[in-house]
């Protein structure tokens, strides 16, 4: 698929006291926006935490994973496969990886560096060498290096691609033959209004302590926000095709993708605040220009009205309708498809001015339905 085409996804979503994403301080993200201190959650936390729930709802040999125990990793499966004692297994996916210029770290079993790949893609290898795994394991380690040099390992890590590391992208700064371009940008969720940053003081009983003895087993402060965030991700099709290899596979690859995105959060400090919630809004526009973040929408922070019946979920939505549909008319832009599902009254004047921009409300299964169609559609054009 060569003709550009992209789906931008919009959210808005309302988390209560939470602390989702820590700085170097132990204290929820932050950053300026407008002028104000706003709620900030990384694009990484986000994008960690819907890999996660890739992880948890796909098969293990589509999983991905990013370690620096790719050796290990390999290591294990041969031994697994061929039979070989732990210390064999490792000196051959040792030399089987060190053409790429895969350098082992400081810790047995290490590299250097993070990788991200698949799992399977470690079969795939394993697949190249399992025939005469011990033949290799009886070598001297010059001939071992001599027999394995044309082994094509890179190719295994350069195809094959599980749909995470063809979303998200692999870059290896010294190894560029292994970088995979990401298919998707996700934006740093930012909360629609001001916030101010408060501390829980808390405290621990010790369920022992005597009765001679006061006071708590344990005290401390964690810092923590409540707010209403607007969430933005993009996903390049055209990119994902190439870096799948496959149409069919790139349209499921988008549908996990926006299922999982969607219902995700980062998981810090959620044992302590509970913090979980589902969106308000998911709204997806299909583009064939370019990628488009409405964040504009809120650079003007949104404040809730006492004696009006709004909260601020419901002005941010109203906002973000209102900013879309100002920039398709000053800039003459026409999406291929839109797509919008919230949790609005379905008679109030919000889900009205929504239905304007984005069209009729749909259940999120019929969203992910409506945007799958649109994708074939478009991509039958475009051939």
């Amino acid at each position: 698929m060569d003709k550009p085409l992209y789906i931008d996804v919009h959210i808005v979503q309302t988390v209560p006291p939470a602390n989702l994403n820590r700085d170097d301080q132990g204290n929820p993200k932050e950053a300026y926006f407008g002028g104000v201190r706003r709620a900030r959650v990384s694009s990484q936390a986000w994008k960690r935490a819907t890999r996660t729930a890739f992880a948890a709802h796909a098969p293990e040999q589509d999983h991905a994973t990013r370690t620096k125990r790719i050796l290990a990793e390999l290591a294990k499966r041969l031994a697994t496969r061929t039979g070989l004692e732990a210390e064999q297994a490792t000196r051959v996916a040792a030399k089987l990886l060190e053409p790429l210029g895969i350098k082992e770290g400081k810790k047995a079993g290490n590299t250097a560096y993070l990788l991200f790949f698949g799992y399977r893609q470690l079969e795939d290898i394993v697949d190249l060498v399992a025939g005469h795994a011990h033949d290799l394991a009886d070598l001297e380690d010059d001939q071992l290096a001599a027999a394995i040099k044309d082994v094509p390992v890179a190719q295994k890590l350069q195809t094959g691609h599980p749909m995470e590391v063809a979303l998200f992208g692999r870059m290896v700064a010294d190894i560029p033959s292994l970088n995979v371009d990401a298919a998707t940008q996700v934006a740093h969720a930012l909360s629609t209004h001001a916030v101010e940053l408060e501390f829980d003081y808390y405290t621990a009983v010790d369920d022992e302590n005597l009765k001679e003895e006061t006071g708590a087993g344990m005290i401390g402060t964690i810092g923590f926000n409540s707010a209403t965030l607007y969430r933005y991700a993009t996903i390049g099709m055209h990119q994902l095709t190439s870096n799948l290899g496959d149409t069919d596979a790139a349209l499921d690859a988008v549908q996990a993708f926006l299922q999982h995105f969607s219902r995700s959060i980062p998981s810090g400090h959620q044992n302590s605040f509970a913090h979980r919630t589902l969106p308000s809004l998911v709204a997806v526009v299909v583009r064939d220009d370019q990628p488009v973040n409405l964040v504009s929408a809120f650079e003007r922070p949104v404040t809730s009205i006492a004696d009006h019946d709004e909260g601020v979920a419901e002005l941010s939505a109203l906002r973000l309708a209102s900013e879309y549909q100002r920039a398709i008319h000053q800039w003459g832009d026409t999406p291929v498809h839109t797509g919008i599902c919230h949790t609005f009254a379905a008679d109030s004047g919000t889900s009205t001015r929504l239905e304007s921009a984005f069209g009729t409300p749909q259940t999120f299964p019929e969203l992910l339905a409506g945007l799958h169609g649109a994708l074939v559609e478009s991509i039958k054009q475009a051939k």
